[in-house]
Parts: C-alpha cells; sequence; structure tokens
C-alpha cells in the first residue's frame, strides 16, 4: 500500500508527536525509581507505596479521559488544548523535586495525569480533522512512528544524562521538550482541520455532507457493537503490561543503584521504542488489508511472553533483551487503538469521547496494574509478579479472540458498525 498524500500541517505533526513522546506520560518509568531512590527527597519508599502513588495518578487520570474526549469532540481550540496540557503536565513533573511526603507527591502526579488524558484525543482528532478517514490508518501509524522516535532519543538523552548528573535531570529534558512540542502544535494550521470529521461525523469534508446531527453520547457508548469488549480486552493488555516496565526499573534499581538503573531504565526504553518505530509504520500502512483481529492477537501473545521471559534471569542484559518484545506488543497496541475505536463509531460524531471511554477503562488496568504489581513483588518477589501479569495478558488474547468483530472490514465505511 502507498504512503498517504502529504497534507498541510503534516510536518507539524510530525514533530508534535516527536516533541510530546516525552510529555505526555509525564514522568513514566523514571518516576518508580525516583520514589524508590534513597538519595531522592522521598528517602527511598518501598514498591508496595511507590504503587500506590502511580494508582492514584492513575485513576484521576481515567476519571478525566472521557470528558476530555467529549471537550475534544465539541471543541474547536484544540491546539490551545495541547498547549495547556503539556504545560501543566510539565509544571506538575517539574514540582517534584521539591515536595516531600506521600499527600504532596500524590497530588503533583494526579495533576499531571488529568492533563494528559487531554493528550490522545486532541492528537488523533486533530489527525482526523487534518487527514480524512481514508488516510487515517496510514496517518496514526506515522504519529505512533514519531512518537515513539521520540521517546527513543529523549530516552537516549535521558540515560546519558542521567549517568553524569543523577535521575533528577529528567525533568528538566522534559521542559524542553514541552517548550519544542508547544512550538509544533502552533504550527499546525488551525483552519485546515475540519472539526466534524475530527469528531467521526463523516468521512471526509468533501465525500460525505456532514449535516446529520451526532448521535446521543450515550447511545454510542452503549449500542456500538464491539466497543464494550475492546474495552474490556483494552482493560486487560493495559493491567497486564502497565507494571512490566516500571517493575523491571525497580528491580534494576536494587540490583545497581538508582542513578545506574536510570541510564539502564534509558536503555530498556529506547531499544523498545526503536522496535516500536518500524511496527507502528508497518502497522499503519498494512493494517486494513491484513485484518486488525489478527495483529492485535499477536500483540496479546507477544505480552505474555515477555512477562514469561523476565523470571529467566534478573541479569541487565536479559532484561533488555526481553524488553524488546514490547517494541512490538505495544507498538501493535498504540498504532490500532484509535483506529478501531474511529472504525466502530463512523459516522456518530462521538469518536473522540468513544476514544475517551475505552481509554477511561484502559486506563483503569493501568492504574490497578502497578498497584497490583507492587503488591505482589512485597508478597512474592519479582517473578511471582511477572507471571501473574503473564497470566493475564493470556486471558486478554482469549476474549479477543472469542468476542472481538474484526473492524478493518468497516474501516472504510461511512456508517459505524451499530
Amino acid at each position: 500500500m502507498a504512503p498517504p498524500a502529504r497534507t498541510p500541517g503534516d510536518r507539524a505533526l510530525d514533530w508534535v508527536n516527536f516533541f510530546l513522546a516525552d510529555v505526555r506520560d509525564g514522568l513514566g518509568p523514571y518516576l518508580a525509581i525516583y520514589l524508590t531512590s534513597v538519595r531522592g527527597p522521598t528517602h527511598g519508599w518501598n514498591e508496595a507505596t511507590t504503587g500506590m502513588v502511580m494508582t492514584i495518578a492513575g485513576l484521576a487520570g481515567l476519571l478525566a479521559t472521557a470528558p476530555a474526549g467529549a471537550l475534544v469532540d465539541r471543541l474547536r481550540a484544540k491546539r490551545a488544548l495541547l498547549v495547556v496540557a503539556a504545560i501543566l503536565v510539565t509544571a506538575a513533573s517539574l514540582a517534584l523535586p521539591f515536595v516531600t511526603g506521600f499527600t504532596a507527591v500524590a497530588a503533583t502526579q494526579a495533576l499531571a495525569a488529568v492533563a494528559g488524558a487531554a493528550f490522545a484525543p486532541a492528537i488523533t482528532g486533530i489527525t482526523l480533522g487534518l487527514v480524512g478517514a481514508r488516510a487515517f490508518t496510514a496517518r496514526v501509524g506515522r504519529n505512533e512512528a514519531f512518537n515513539h522516535g521520540g521517546n527513543a532519543v529523549s530516552a537516549a538523552l535521558a540515560g546519558l544524562l542521567a549517568w553524569r548528573f543523577g535521575p533528577q535531570v529528567v525533568f528538566w529534558l522534559m521542559a524542553l521538550l514541552a517548550v519544542a512540542s508547544i512550538g509544533a502544535t502552533l504550527a499546525i494550521p488551525g483552519d485546515r482541520i475540519d472539526h466534524d470529521v475530527a469528531r467521526g461525523l463523516c468521512a471526509d469534508d468533501d465525500e460525505e455532507p456532514c449535516d446529520a446531527p451526532p448521535q446521543s453520547m450515550w447511545h454510542v457508548l452503549r449500542h456500538t457493537r464491539g466497543l464494550a469488549v475492546f474495552a474490556a480486552a483494552a482493560f486487560t493488555f493495559h493491567l497486564a503490561n502497565a507494571a512490566m516496565l516500571p517493575s523491571v526499573g525497580q528491580l534494576l534499581a536494587h540490583r545497581v543503584g538508582a542513578g545506574t538503573a536510570t541510564s539502564l531504565m534509558s536503555a530498556c526504553i529506547v531499544g523498545a521504542q526503536l522496535v516500536m518505530v518500524p511496527v507502528a509504520i508497518v502497522v499503519g500502512r498494512h493494517a486494513d488489508r491484513w485484518g486488525h483481529k489478527p495483529i492485535f492477537l499477536a500483540g496479546f501473545a507477544i505480552l505474555a511472553a515477555r512477562g514469561l521471559l523476565y523470571t529467566v534471569s534478573d541479569a541487565a542484559p536479559w532484561l533488555l533483551a526481553v524488553q524488546l518484545l514490547d517494541g512490538v506488543g505495544a507498538g501493535i497496541f498504540g498504532a490500532l487503538f484509535p483506529v478501531v475505536v474511529a472504525a466502530l463509531t463512523r459516522g456518530s460524531g462521538r469518536f473522540n469521547v468513544a476514544q475517551g471511554a475505552v481509554a477511561t477503562v484502559q486506563g483503569l488496568g493501568g492504574a490497578i496494574s502497578a498497584s497490583l504489581a507492587g503488591r505482589l513483588i512485597v508478597a512474592g518477589g519479582y517473578d511471582l509478579a511477572f507471571l501473574v501479569l503473564a497470566a493475564i495478558a493470556g486471558v486478554g488474547l482469549a476474549l479477543y479472540l472469542a468476542a472481538m468483530p474484526e473492524t478493518a472490514a468497516v474501516a472504510g465505511a461511512p456508517r459505524p458498525g451499530l
């Protein structure tokens, strides 16, 4: 399949995804290393307490996800929303070295998570409004490729700088990237965004009339065929996946110390992100032809295998090698998640709120994952945690195989599969 024709704003959208890669998730896996470090202001919290902070932040973010999607469906100032979100996430993260105590730390991370909830629907809404439905799958793959490339570059920089200056350097790196992301966002031509197309009301502004009113939000969420199954599958994927990398980071911190662990964590992230780049491009270009379902099943299978392989050895080279599998599994999920939701809700005018609702359920899995893994580690060690996470991924695979319809067949259709 040939790549889609270039459109105005494509280059700016590339750089938005590249620079926001390290900003949109806040501190991510580095938070676990920072909070468990004896040299940080938190004085070496254990894994259960660290997991609770991450769970609180995750719950705050997931509560904001569906409202953020609804806001993107209604809001025409989508670029401004991205700018405000980037500023808030960065400010909350920069405050962390200066606050102490569980409540203050949890509050800063909750604020970052709430602001970060706007990134995914705003970026995908802008993307759909710029390129239309026909080019959406390939463009999402390109978005993900630049996102992963940005993650790889920022993680490499964080690893090198942390080795020299300590783990706190990730805060200042995030601030620089946030400034760059704001500049790239403002370079997107706002007048080129079709806001009816961006909310999934029609396929393209020159193909379908957009005079039909949007469907009821509650009707779309309750009656769109396959949406509930996809939400449940996304929940299991993130319940299994979200805690794996932070748990590896905590394991490394105990083995080699926080400073070296931060550098090794960066190596884990760089390796996985570099794998995700070609995965996202290939999935974006070929998913509508190959089928969404078999690709998603492969993602679940790889996630389960990753959890099992982490138990083989705790040597740093082995953990780094296994982490490369995250580039395939998570790369598949990231490239197809908005595509599946867009296919299911096409014509409803509620694409972004549906995406937010599914992401809320998905985020619940991610939020629980950190706390679950922390408690499993304290109770029975790292191997127990990784085995349980692998089993959860297996449950998700079985669910998707048995109950999820194929969505590629309706990816280019003008109406959703209601």
